[in-house]
């Protein structure tokens, strides 16, 4: 069996991809230009990738391809559909970055709610030592508990940060796609309207495209947090800049973008190095026990195929 890596660089140079060397031989690619996928790709019955994208286009030449796995939970880059007609298996790897994506969901929060940096800073630039006083309490900072936290997406990650901000006191609501009777599920207006924290936690799909844009911002609170740790596209990324340059939002915080990485062109280029706004080099997903245990499903994932078997398939 043949297997190419297209693009270990973002899976970290402190992974071990010997485990898949058990199956045969292994081609490692650090990264993969479009104009070379079909080369490399055109022999291999196993692909693994993270993000670069597999579509009608360079998809002819994997003359040998059984299977593509996705080094994530998302896969709207794959072309699912050809790979279906195709005969070509595709599989994900569900729930390996729950405690980290959610960690660094409620970092960003927690952070902002205190203006952390700021009084990080008054020590280390010596405003603190210097000023004379025991403490100090500016800029002005308020208690979670008793805010409400709109979770928009409520799969697993969205779950684990529900119960955080629980715990913290505050008062979660949720726009979930199929309401449950356990929770305080709302339309994704109503959640907008009420709540001071608003997180997103969805996958990009037609529906989801563009799903929170300057109407939506609009119906936010003023001075309210948003996070997305979703996919770029869920939100209209210039609407955002926008919302965060007038004043509108309170804080920004985001690790995904419709382009990556950022471009110099990026409507977020303009807000970046703003005090209120925290943005991540898509690295919410990365920490180290989630990308071992992302290896370890994907090499799981190739011995149920092999066994004719259908673990965490999409086709």
């Amino acid at each position: 069996m043949k297997i190419a890596i297209l693009d270990a660089a973002t899976l970290g140079d402190d992974i071990d991809l010997s485990l898949f060397d058990s199956f045969g031989e292994v081609s490692v690619y650090r990264t993969t230009e479009p104009s070379l996928i079909p080369e490399r790709i055109s022999d291999c019955d196993v692909c693994i990738i993270n993000k670069v994208r597999l579509n009608s286009e360079n998809l002819g030449s994997a003359r040998a391809l059984k299977l593509i796995c996705v080094a994530a939970t998302g896969y709207d880059n794959i072309d699912t559909e050809y790979c279906r007609n195709n005969g070509i298996a595709v599989c994900n790897v569900a729930g390996y970055s729950t405690n980290s994506v959610s960690q660094l969901t409620l970092a960003m929060v927690l952070s902002a709610s205190v203006n952390l940096n700021a009084f990080a800073k008054s020590v280390a630039d010596g405003s603190y030592t210097n000023g004379g006083v025991q403490n100090i309490l500016t800029p002005v900072y308020h208690e979670l508990a008793g805010k409400v936290w709109g979770i928009v997406g409520y799969g697993g990650i969205g779950k684990k940060v529900g119960l955080a901000a629980k715990a913290l006191g505050c008062r979660v609501v949720v726009n979930k796609r199929t309401p449950i009777e356990d929770e305080e599920c709302l339309s994704l207006h109503e959640l907008l309207k009420i709540s001071d924290i608003v997180t997103v936690h969805v996958p990009l799909t037609d529906k989801t495209r563009g799903m929170i844009g300057s109407e939506e911002l609009r119906m936010m609170k003023d001075g309210a947090f948003l996070v997305n740790v979703a996919r770029g596209a869920v939100t209209d990324e210039q609407a955002v800049a926008d919302a965060v340059l007038s004043g509108k939002l309170g804080f920004f915080g985001c690790d995904v973008y419709s382009a990556e990485p950022m471009s110099e062109s990026h409507p977020f280029q303009k807000i970046k190095s703003l005090p209120n706004v925290c943005l991540t080099p898509h690295m919410a997903w990365g920490a180290y026990e989630a990308r071992e245990r992302c290896m370890r499903e994907i090499k799981e994932n190739i011995i149920s195929f092999i066994n004719g078997e259908t673990r965490n398939r999409i086709v």
